[in-house]
């Protein structure tokens, strides 16, 4: 019981786990809005407006400095994890959609008329740099704010 009490106190944690849900639940939200119907795979899926993954890294970096110190190596080590997840989101997961993209191109064309496999590559895996900065930004002020609303306490020196 000690540890469950630990870990659903531990804001450090908390925080960027509730960052990236939160945009996954708006994400479902705008995309029920504009299609007008429910999908689980918006709520479940990778890509699209804003970064989940940049929110998650981004607030978990700015809850490290916060709570440890700008100048701490929780801090760099926070950042530097953030830094490459946003790279991934844009770089290697955009650029494996896009490649996802032309297969299924290719192989629509080349089959056309003949019986395939209806299943297709998925091609929303990553981010557009807006995306990515977007959700970081998101991220940070999530932090921000629910560190304002309710700051760690001031430990004894």
């Amino acid at each position: 019981m000690q540890f469950l009490d630990a870990v659903l106190s531990n804001r450090t944690l908390l925080i960027p786990i509730t960052a990236a849900l939160g945009v996954q639940f708006f994400k479902f939200i705008w995309e029920a809005y504009r299609q007008r119907q429910f999908s689980i795979r918006v709520l479940l899926g990778t890509g699209g407006m804003p970064s989940s993954h940049a929110a998650m890294v981004t607030s978990l970096a700015t809850t490290v400095g916060v709570h440890y110190g700008f100048s701490s190596g929780l801090f760099a080590i926070a950042t530097v994890l953030a830094l490459i997840v946003m790279y991934d989101a844009r770089g290697v997961r955009q650029e494996s959609g896009q490649h996802a993209r032309i297969l299924n191109q290719i192989l629509r064309e080349m089959f056309s008329g003949q019986p395939i496999s209806e299943r297709e590559l998925k091609e929303l895996l990553g981010h557009t740099s807006t995306e990515v900065l977007v959700g970081g930004i998101v991220g940070i002020v999530y932090a921000l704010l629910v560190l304002q609303l309710a700051p760690y306490p001031v430990a004894p020196p």
